[in-house]
C-alpha cells in the first residue's frame, strides 16, 4: 500500500480544510450540499471541524482502548464569520498532532488493519478534508482540483477501508456484495507518478481483494486520479471524467455497494 508522504498529508490536510472554508463562505450556511444529501453548508463545516478535533484528541491521548475514545465534539461557532478561524484552528490541531513522532505511536486503528493507529487517522482525517472539500466546492457551485498524489493515496486508502476486517464487521451488506466469482475490475490513474496510479480488484468467493499493479479486467476505468477518487466516493458518476471500457455494469454495481456509512 502506497503512503503519502506525511508532510505533503498534513499540507493536503490544511490546504483542502482552507479550500472548504472558503467554498462555506461562498455559498452560506444554509445551502444545500448535493453529494450529501439532507446537508446544510452548516452541517458540512461541523462535520469536518468535530472530526479534525475529535482525531486529534485521540492521537494526543494515545488513546488504544475504543472504549476510551471523545464522547464530545467541539462547538460549531455560531457566527459563520467565525468558520474559516475554527476550520484553521482544527486542521492545524490534527495536523500537529500527526507528527512524525506519533505515527508509529500506538494509537487505535478503527479499520483494524496493518497501519499503525496514527497513520490509519491520518488517511482518514486526509479523505474526510479533500472529498468533503469537494462537497463544499460543489455546494458553492465551484470546480476543485485533488492533487494526483494526493487522491492516488486516498484510493488506496478507500481500497483498504473497504477491504478491512471492520469493513466486514461493520458493512456486512456491502462486504458481501463485493465478493465474487473472480470479476475483476482495473481503476487505472492518467496523471500520477512513478507507478502509484493502479489498482486492480478481484471479486473472489471469500471477500474482495486488491492490489496496487495494472492487469487485463472485465472493466477498466481510467482518468486522472481525482477523477476516480471522486467516482469511487460517489461523488462523481460514473463515466463523468473517467473513461470505462468493458463491463460498465460491473463497475456501477461496485460502486453502488460500496457506499461509506457517513457518506
Amino acid at each position: 500500500m502506497t503512503e503519502l508522504n506525511a508532510g505533503r498529508a498534513r499540507w493536503a490536510i490544511v490546504e483542502h480544510t482552507r479550500r472548504l472554508a472558503d467554498s462555506a463562505a461562498a455559498a452560506g450556511p444554509a445551502a444545500a450540499v448535493p453529494t450529501t444529501p439532507g446537508w446544510t453548508v452548516a452541517d458540512l463545516v461541523a462535520h469536518v471541524g468535530q472530526t479534525q478535533h475529535w482525531v486529534a484528541e485521540i492521537i494526543e491521548r494515545r488513546i488504544i482502548d475504543p472504549a476510551q475514545l471523545p464522547a464530545g465534539a467541539a462547538e460549531l461557532p455560531a457566527d459563520p464569520r467565525e468558520w474559516p478561524a475554527w476550520l484553521e484552528g482544527s486542521a492545524r490541531r490534527v495536523a500537529d498532532a500527526l507528527s512524525d513522532d506519533a505515527l508509529d505511536a500506538l494509537v487505535f486503528n478503527a479499520a483494524g488493519d496493518a497501519r499503525t493507529g496514527a497513520r490509519f487517522w491520518m488517511a482518514s482525517v486526509l479523505n474526510e478534508s479533500v472529498v468533503h472539500g469537494f462537497d463544499g466546492a460543489h455546494a458553492a457551485g465551484r470546480t476543485v482540483d485533488v492533487e494526483p498524489d494526493v487522491a492516488a493515496a486516498l484510493i488506496d486508502n478507500h481500497l483498504a477501508m473497504l477491504t478491512s476486517p471492520t469493513w466486514k464487521m461493520r458493512r456486512p451488506g456491502s462486504a458481501g456484495a463485493i465478493r465474487g466469482t473472480g470479476q475483476t475490475l482495473q481503476w487505472q490513474a492518467t496523471d500520477t507518478e512513478d507507478g502509484t496510479g493502479a489498482w486492480f480488484v478481484e471479486r473472489r468467493p471469500d471477500g474482495a481483494r486488491w492490489q496496487p499493479v495494472t492487469r487485463p479486467a472485465d472493466v477498466t476505468v481510467t482518468g486522472p486520479a481525482g477523477a476516480l477518487l471522486l467516482t469511487l466516493t460517489r461523488r462523481l458518476p460514473l463515466a463523468d471524467g473517467v473513461t470505462v471500457d468493458g463491463d460498465a455494469g460491473l463497475a456501477r454495481h461496485w460502486l453502488e455497494s460500496t457506499a461509506h456509512v457517513a457518506d
